[in-house]
């Protein structure tokens, strides 16, 4: 395998979700995905399999921990410049408090997230 050099403008967007943008590069062993998610955005109470890094570049976002019906749900703000990471089969929403851009990090990738599988 050789090495690549990918250029986020030029790699194709999809729309998954309203308001949202995302961009991939998908390796062998974890997947980046650039997410642009406009003020309002909002992503339902999801889990998935992947080990998840959520760089938040810019903006500021809410983040909720737990199932939904769950007495002890959790939630933080994330702003800009800050890391969360998300364990595993841990349920979590998000909401864009503002417009916000984020580099994921997943581990291992898959063609599809949370975001792709209707929740």
């Amino acid at each position: 395998m050789d090495a690549k050099t990918h250029r986020w403008e030029t790699l194709p967007v999809d729309h998954p979700m309203e308001l949202l943008a995302r961009r991939r590069v998908i390796g062998e062993k974890a997947m980046l995905s650039h997410v642009t998610l406009e003020k309002g955005c909002f992503v339902p109470t999801h889990v998935h399999e992947n080990e998840q890094f959520v760089c938040l570049l810019e903006g500021r976002m809410r983040f909720r921990f737990g199932p939904e019906s769950a007495a002890d749900r959790s939630e933080i703000i994330l702003n800009g410049g800050e890391v969360l990471h998300l364990p595993s089969n841990l349920p979590h929403e998000a909401t864009a408090l503002e417009r916000s851009i984020v580099l994921d990090v997943f581990s291992p990738p898959s063609a599809t997230t949370g975001i792709d599988r209707g929740h």
